[in-house]
């Protein structure tokens, strides 16, 4: 796709696309936006924000085009944005029933689609016949509650179409938002699903008492343990140190803003999964992540060691208790 004057979409109405819609906001006249309800739609126009998420931002409506009909959102925009939940990207995919075959595709999706176990792009070329040229992958490390803040933050923008990539870089470039981009695509997919995995174990960690020196430790360990884990699926050159991987992986696991380090520390002090599930407000994606990401290895032949996936693996699933598997834990990381 060649046109200049691309219009753009976003397919979610959580903090995250609210964000997005913030940021595009800067540089673009008119923004497409799929919301299911209706009513948030009305309370949006009427109040300039999100009723649910990051209510604080205050919207530019005179650029917004909000609808709940994914169709015509799809139909009128050339890059779509989905900005849903992973546990919920599919069934929200399979809503869209027209021909998206030729749209540029951008994914600010954490984590696979769980019912087919591919990543976003893949399931895309697979089941929408979206070229590798189009389908981008929106990165971090930055926060929703920042963005809203308008606070320093910094994006990576991963494709194997570098002039896209850099094409679409730019609408989400501002005072506040910095911007690379990327060719590891894949590694950036994975990369994303599983920092919200490191995120719950370092929650765990502090519900369970453990300080400073360990989180340091875990966090460590965590990004020497996604490097083998994506490395085993796609080894590409690349710099697990950069922000988009170890820069992502930090914010997640040690801000206050992040729900998965949230619902880990109510693991830790004692909580059970169904409890601490129904007290978020939020979906902590490292939940279904986790289960992911231990079968994938689990059942690759390609096994990497990932003490850390395994132990949130054993408390999340198997009800083993945190404190005994963290005590075993901490004698397998370094």
């Amino acid at each position: 796709m060649t046109k200049n004057n691309l219009k753009y979409c976003v397919i979610g109405g959580g903090s995250w696309a609210t964000a997005i819609i913030k940021i595009l906001s800067e540089n673009l006249r008119e923004i497409n936006w799929y919301v299911r309800n209706k009513n948030n739609i009305d309370y949006i126009y009427k109040n300039h924000h999100n009723p649910n998420y990051l209510s604080s931002v205050e919207l530019d409506i005179n650029k917004i085009h909000a609808n709940n009909d994914i169709d015509e959102v799809c139909n009128k925009s050339d890059v779509l944005i989905i900005a849903v939940p992973s546990e919920f990207t599919n069934s929200v995919l399979n809503e869209i029933s027209i021909n998206i075959s030729d749209k540029i595709v951008v994914s600010a999706i954490k984590g696979i689609i769980p019912e087919t176990n591919l990543l976003v792009g893949e399931h895309l070329e697979k089941n929408f016949q979206i070229k590798e040229s189009n389908f981008l992958v929106l990165g971090g490390p930055c926060h929703a509650e920042e963005v809203a803040l308008e606070k320093l933050s910094y994006l990576t923008i991963a494709s194997s179409n570098k002039i896209l990539a850099k094409k679409i870089a730019s609408k989400f470039t501002s005072s506040y938002i910095y911007v690379q981009t990327s060719d590891d695509v894949i590694g950036i997919e994975y990369s994303s699903m599983l920092k919200n995995i490191y995120a719950i174990a370092a929650g765990i960690a502090h519900g369970l008492g453990y300080g400073d020196n360990f989180q340091s430790v875990l966090m460590s360990s965590s990004i020497k343990e996604m490097n083998r884990f994506i490395e085993k699926r796609y080894l590409l050159k690349r710099d697990i140190n950069d922000s988009v991987y170890l820069g992502d992986l930090l914010v997640t696991g040690y801000s206050l803003f992040s729900r998965n380090r949230l619902f880990g520390n109510m693991i830790g002090k004692g909580y059970s999964v169904k409890y601490a599930k129904m007290e978020m407000s939020m979906i902590a994606e490292g939940y279904v992540a986790t289960k992911k990401a231990y079968m994938l290895n689990s059942e690759s032949s390609k096994k990497a060691k990932v003490p850390i996936i395994e132990s949130v693996y054993n408390i999340l699933y198997l009800r083993r208790s945190p404190k005994k598997t963290f005590k075993n834990l901490c004698e397998k990381i370094n």
